[in-house]
């Protein structure tokens, strides 16, 4: 028994060692299992609404409001902490993107817009100019596969139907250089003071590709 003891004390004071020395990065990593723990759990309920097998809107809306009082409930009695942006990421509306697994972060220092095909406007140039310009260091534009915007581009028939989307979609290259031609945007890239990124994600696994601005 003593043995025993002994062996239990040396590991829980390798641990707190351990804890003490890299203990940034291992409740970093402890906190995302847990958190990926949690979304696997609510993952394989398929079923938005445990009452109804058929939905109709109101009732969407309604199991919406509920869901979001339980969880704004809990937040109030585990606040979150406040931080301030140091990225910003422009992605596609598609559900299967969620920028909390993207980034493998669920820390608030990520501004995120997200448009149908990461599509910019003038707003959101400014949007993200007005970032910067409060403390973001990185910005990441992204694309994804299987992506129904670029599809609806390249259909004949969802051209016709969806010709403002069509025409954002065509637009999106010429919409990041004007966003880098911004005068604070090239100012603050030339100082080396903020990186400008662009990436792929596979919608299998979220996993993000960098790639160069020579790619349209």
């Amino acid at each position: 028994m003593r043995r025993w003891l002994i062996v239990v004390a040396v590991v829980l004071t390798v641990m707190a060692g351990a804890l003490a020395w890299w203990g940034g990065p291992i409740e970093f990593v402890l906190g995302g299992a847990l958190v990926n723990a949690g979304y696997r759990l609510q993952d394989r309920l398929v079923s938005y609404d445990f009452n109804h097998d058929e939905l109709t809107p109101e009732q969407v809306w309604d199991e919406f409001l509920q869901q979001n009082r339980l969880a704004s409930s809990v937040r109030s009695l585990f606040p979150r902490s406040t931080r301030h942006p140091v990225i910003a990421m422009v992605t596609c509306m598609d559900g299967r993107l969620d920028t909390n697994e993207i980034a493998g972060d669920t820390r608030r220092y990520y501004y995120v817009i997200r448009t149908a095909g990461s599509v910019l406007a003038e707003k959101e140039e400014e949007m993200l100019e007005l970032a910067v310009e409060n403390g973001v260091k990185v910005v990441v534009f992204t694309t994804h596969t299987d992506c129904a915007a670029e599809k609806a581009a390249r259909d004949p028939a969802k051209r016709t139907r969806f010709p403002q989307l069509t025409r954002a979609v065509e637009e999106r290259g010429f919409r990041l250089q004007e966003f880098l031609g911004r005068p604070l945007i090239r100012e603050r890239v030339q100082q080396g003071e903020l990186l400008v990124k662009l990436m792929d994600l596979d919608t299998r696994n979220e996993r993000a590709i960098p790639r160069d601005f020579s790619r349209p």
